[in-house]
């Protein structure tokens, strides 16, 4: 999917799509940027799908990207699901990248790169959040691997590259120095050349676990149980989208319904 700038935000240059993914683009709420909506028409993923987004802004383009509801990754029976996410954000260019949750089921395997590509000037606000097991259920993640990767370029260089694994659950998310038992896991990223100007606001919302990870780069993090995690995450983005975008301090429409 291509954007280009428009006076609302963006309008759509290019879109390719199938099944089980669809864009879907429903009415921005006031003084938002334009809103799409990445659906997952399946309801899940099993061991052995594969999920690939691609998203471009061209220069100026404003855009908030998210997701209807959380997304789920069911029992494997040994395959992994594999989805990876390919943004690049071109020069001036203004996006939000606040899917909901990804919620694992017990035994399921999972492999996610998010690979990002920031042209000068370039902003985002990018977000992720992992549920170890449904935990509506009382279900936690006893079985399963996760391999959770991140690599951001600024300028074609590379500024940050980090990686989540799980691949004994039982023992990892139950270990002092490792999960401590949590059972959610978020990271949110802001990438802006005056991404140091919000660093302790950042600290603030997430208990001090946000640092600058490199020049115009800022990365918190939270962990614990998945609604107070999903809490703590939604006030950091909405703080974060009106201090540095500019925004109104609110989650995307879809996150509220």
């Amino acid at each position: 999917m291509t954007l280009g700038a428009a006076p609302a935000g963006a309008r759509l240059r290019h879109l390719f799509q199938a099944a089980p993914l669809r864009a879907l683009f429903p009415a921005t709420d006031p003084g938002d940027p334009t809103l799409g909506a990445l659906v997952n028409v399946a309801g899940g993923l099993a061991g052995g799908d594969t999920a690939a987004t691609r998203l471009e802004l061209d220069r100026d383009a404003r855009f908030t990207a998210t997701t209807p509801a959380a997304e789920k990754i069911y029992r494997s029976l040994g395959a992994e699901t594999h989805i990876a996410a390919d943004l690049t954000i071109g020069e001036d260019a203004c996006c939000e990248w606040l899917p909901q949750e990804t919620i694992l089921f017990d035994g399921a395997r999972l492999r996610r790169r998010i690979d990002i590509a920031l042209a000068p000037g370039a902003r985002l606000l990018a977000a992720e959040m992992l549920v170890l097991g449904r935990a509506a259920r009382g279900e936690t993640l006893t079985q399963g691997t996760v391999l959770d990767c991140w690599r951001i370029r600024s300028a074609g260089r590379l500024a940050w590259a980090d990686s989540v694994r799980i691949d004994d659950p039982a023992s990892t998310i139950g270990a002092r120095f490792a999960l401590g038992g949590a059972g959610a896991l978020a990271t949110l990223l802001l990438a802006a050349p005056d991404a140091a100007a919000h660093r302790a606001t950042a600290r603030d919302l997430a208990d001090g676990a946000a640092s600058l990870v490199a020049p115009g780069l800022l990365v918190a993090r939270w962990t614990g149980e998945a609604s107070a995690v999903r809490a703590a995450l939604g006030c950091a983005i909405m703080a974060l989208r009106e201090a540095a975008f500019g925004h109104p301090a609110r989650l995307p429409r879809l996150w509220r319904t």
